[in-house]
């Protein structure tokens, strides 16, 4: 009866296993959830399927709107310390999922093993690079001002508010990172757009995300189809800015035209080739300038 059982088991052991296929949702207001058409874009590595992502609708980047204006005030009114810290446990949190980020990387856009780790500590270290510049650019970009009358002048920062991101479509991670960490440094919520031919690596940003002590809607990660979403995105009238990396002219002044119904910030960046994004000319201070409102107070000199 031993003998029997012992062969039973090696029987079944060396059946193959079915491959057990991921389907990547969207991930909104601290949720991971499906489009609410129902689409999903397989995902392909070469000739070889890897998963299923879901593609947004108009209808899902608009309720992603909704949950970005509604986690703003949460957000905006933390401290910006506590941003700085929030920031930096997202890049401990993605320095301890190295190995799946370099796996996936590999199996998923086609990075050799160096590219894949470069791409990973890139995105780690620009995490931590904003999270310190978080509680700081307000001291170096902004200040007291000298007037010639008995006042104190300062000036300081507000956030924008909801900031449309349309991100790298050459770096799936470092790209994407470079994007929305000057954004959220600077106090604003955000809904991401990905479209890129890896779009299961910002999904698992998004698990990032989830486990970072973002408050829920901060963050909103969207994949799907840059050119059948850009109109609605420029012309929705509850974001207050646009980040567009590359795109082509015609994608800008779209972007321009529609922007200017509601006077949308718009800034548009340089997408460059993947290794590029490893360049210290894709972080600045200035960045988290340009998704902010600089207001002036005036205050009497005590006596």
């Amino acid at each position: 009866m031993a003998a029997k059982s012992t062969r039973s088991k090696a029987g079944s052991e060396s059946k193959a296993r079915a491959t057990v296929a991921k389907t990547y949702k969207l991930y909104v207001g601290g949720a991971f959830i499906r489009s609410e058409s129902g689409r999903v874009m397989a995902v392909k590595s070469g000739d070889t399927f890897v998963a299923n992502c879901a593609r947004a609708s108009r209808k899902d980047f608009r309720d992603a709107v909704k949950v970005a204006r509604g986690a703003l005030s949460s957000w905006s009114g933390k401290t910006a310390f506590n941003r700085s810290q929030i920031l930096y446990r997202a890049a401990e949190m993605l320095e301890d999922r190295r190995a799946v980020f370099v796996d996936r990387l590999q199996s998923h856009a086609g990075f050799n093993e160096a590219a894949a780790e470069r791409e990973v500590s890139v995105s780690v270290d620009r995490l931590f690079w904003y999270a310190g510049w978080a509680d700081k650019f307000t001291q170096v970009l902004g200040g007291v001002n000298p007037v010639a009358m008995p006042f104190f002048n300062f000036t300081l920062p507000e956030p924008t508010g909801v900031v449309a991101v349309l991100a790298s479509s050459t770096s799936p991670l470092a790209g994407l990172i470079s994007a929305i960490a000057p954004v959220l440094a600077g106090g604003n919520t955000c809904v991401v757009l990905t479209d890129h031919d890896a779009p299961t690596i910002p999904c698992d940003f998004g698990e990032v995300l989830a486990t970072s002590d973002f408050p829920g809607g901060v963050v909103n990660l969207l994949t799907g189809s840059r050119s059948e979403l850009l109109p609605h995105v420029a012309s929705h009238m509850d974001v207050n800015a646009v980040a567009l990396f590359g795109g082509s002219k015609e994608e800008r002044v779209l972007l321009e035209t529609e922007a200017a119904e509601n006077v949308k910030r718009v800034r548009c960046f340089d997408d460059p080739p993947v290794a590029d994004w490893a360049s210290s000319d894709h972080q600045s201070p200035y960045w988290i300038e340009s998704f902010v409102e600089w207001k002036t107070a005036w205050h009497p000199v005590g006596l």
